[in-house]
């Protein structure tokens, strides 16, 4: 059973469950700790939502609708995901996560989608009578990458299914070495991986929020598959 690092955040919990629901154990990281305790012999990293990631990070002025950063949580994270990459472990980032895994590795963001994004669909569904886990949009799925490879049974031989949202923000020039491997009908990049690592993907929506139904459990299971390995 691979022991997965996970980034703390608010709300943590959903994403130890489902990690735990696919078969894995859990250590929650603390912001400013030393990054190689944090990673001692864990299988594999796991980045967590939030707060916006600092646009000094990625050369870029606030815009006025970024929020909440954090520079501390920031440089402990970009650090991590940057010493997890060198050493080889497998990498999964949901949400806040895809976006430090993007800026970690030279790729920029949208500060804010409603005011910078010409016809965007509703990405931030936050408040009642909205739930966690309601469906807000599609996304279309690259058939050869390997998100879409763990999504196989959820995708039942389409290239789309639906998932839930929760952000303004969102990756923009994506990081060299990086593909985008799934967006939003309104073009928004919705996944990201590096096809030269074993193991190393960001999604933008929560697929943590449906460990009960299990709807994206093989996307997990993999993702511990490949820490088991490591």
């Amino acid at each position: 059973m691979a022991e997965i690092a996970v980034t703390n955040c608010a709300k943590i919990e959903d994403y130890k469950q489902a990690l735990l629901h696919a078969g894995g154990e859990v250590r929650v990281v603390e912001h400013g700790g030393p990054v190689a305790a944090a990673l001692e012999g864990v299988g594999g990293l796991l980045l967590t939502g939030g707060e916006d990631v600092a646009p000094a990070l990625y050369g870029e002025k606030k815009h006025a609708a970024t929020v909440e950063v954090a520079p501390e949580r920031d440089a402990f994270e970009i650090a991590l995901v940057k010493e997890a990459r060198r050493i080889g472990l497998p990498i999964f980032a949901i949400c806040r996560g895809i976006q430090v895994l993007n800026v970690a590795f030279g790729g920029t963001l949208v500060q804010d989608i409603p005011t910078q994004m010409a016809n965007a669909l509703p990405h931030a569904f936050t408040t009642p009578p909205h739930k966690a886990f309601d469906y807000a949009h599609d996304v279309w799925v690259d058939t050869n990458s390997l998100l879409a490879r763990l999504m196989a049974e959820r995708l039942n031989g389409s290239d789309s299914c639906a998932v839930n949202s929760r952000h303004h923000q969102a990756v923009k020039d994506v990081a060299p070495g990086f593909k985008v491997v799934a967006t939003a009908p309104d073009g928004i990049i919705e996944a990201i991986e590096d096809p030269a690592a074993r193991f190393c993907l960001g999604v933008q929506w929560h697929p943590e929020n449906f460990f009960r139904t299990g709807e994206f459990r093989p996307v997990f299971e993999g993702f511990l598959e490949a820490a088991a390995v490591r």
